[in-house]
């Protein structure tokens, strides 16, 4: 697929970086568009180049930061879409390498909201025709949201790649940190026994949630004399980790390693990671880890860049391809 025949490349300012490094792998650049916010907060978005008849790809990752809410984001996302969809666009995909409010996928109490449905309404109402994202907390809710195509990404094979080459000659096992991430853990532990071509382990961890406190200490499988590596798509207070991390340790684990794809770091995260339990923490960059303390990063931190794998997505979306090879 030439450059001549792929999507224009719009990165938001917020995301320009990464949005960049897409552009780089696609061996191409970013389309330019104008991003003002005026004295009282309003602002205006607009592409500044011609975008009719073209098929679109704004790229735009969804946390929040000092100075900048998630809520600032997703509005000014929905403005471009639909400055995008104003001046004849012919197809707007949106690429959200962390999908904000992911996470409310059903009522779990009387007149709960269920804001991943309200996202995918509110997108749909700006115009976009495709949304892709990165490892969201339900695939099936996400999927179930959208009218439009919702296609999802996933980290496993960075994963599995980095830990074969850290980890390889170690005896293994995945480890959830809860029952609603076994099929996450058990996708990983396959991955990683094709890759190896050795036996895998597994094992999960018992887990309550009552009025926000989590308990539950029960380890389910064997950990012992192995290196366990607990899997989860998204870090907030780090609290679930290092209570599994833990866990494991108290069990007799030779060593424990961390993965989660979206790192939130918010409250006392710090302060979960910087003990002796957890040997080792593997990220992705949809959430840069600037919450954390740069010194605790480098330390025990790995960040893992997902520009690639979102740059061939765009390319077997836009060339006929496969995402779910992709996935293999």
């Amino acid at each position: 697929m030439s450059t001549s025949d792929l999507p224009r490349l719009f990165a938001l300012s917020e995301s320009r970086a990464y949005g960049e490094r897409v552009a780089s792998a696609l061996g191409t650049t970013l389309a330019q568009h104008e991003q003002r916010v005026f004295e009282d907060g309003e602002g205006k978005i607009r592409p500044l180049e011609n975008v009719r008849g073209a098929q679109v790809c704004v790229i735009q990752s969804l946390y929040g930061e000092p100075g900048l809410s998630v809520h600032d984001k997703f509005l000014r996302l929905l403005f471009f879409i639909g400055a995008l969809k104003d001046a004849a666009a012919s197809e707007i995909s949106a690429v959200l390498p962390y999908l904000c409010y992911a996470r409310k996928d059903r009522k779990t109490k009387p007149r709960d909201p269920v804001t991943t449905r309200y996202v995918a309404c509110l997108l749909e109402a700006a115009g976009v025709d495709r949304v892709v994202t990165l490892d969201v907390h339900n695939l099936a809710a996400y999927e179930n949201a959208f009218r439009c195509g919702a296609d999802h990404l996933e980290a496993r094979g960075l994963f599995a790649d980095w830990i074969a080459r850290r980890l390889g000659n170690e005896d293994l096992v995945v480890v959830s940190p809860d029952v609603g991430g076994v099929k996450r853990a058990e996708a990983l532990r396959q991955t990683l026994e094709h890759k190896l071509q050795k036996t895998i382990g597994s094992a999960f961890l018992e887990k309550y949630r009552s009025a926000g406190v989590v308990s539950g200490q029960a380890v389910i499988g064997e950990v012992r004399d192995k290196v366990a590596i607990i899997i989860d798509d998204l870090i907030s207070t780090g609290g679930t980790l290092a209570r599994g991390a833990a866990a494991c340790c108290a069990r007799g684990a030779k060593a424990v390693y961390a993965a989660a794809t979206h790192g939130m770091f918010v409250g006392e995260a710090a302060r979960a990671f910087a003990g002796p339990e957890i040997a080792h923490l593997v990220i992705t960059d949809s959430i840069p880890p600037f919450r954390l303390d740069p010194a605790l990063v480098r330390e025990k931190v790995t960040v893992l860049d997902t520009a690639p794998l979102f740059a061939e997505a765009i390319r077997r979306m836009h060339g006929g391809g496969s995402l779910v090879a992709l996935m293999e």
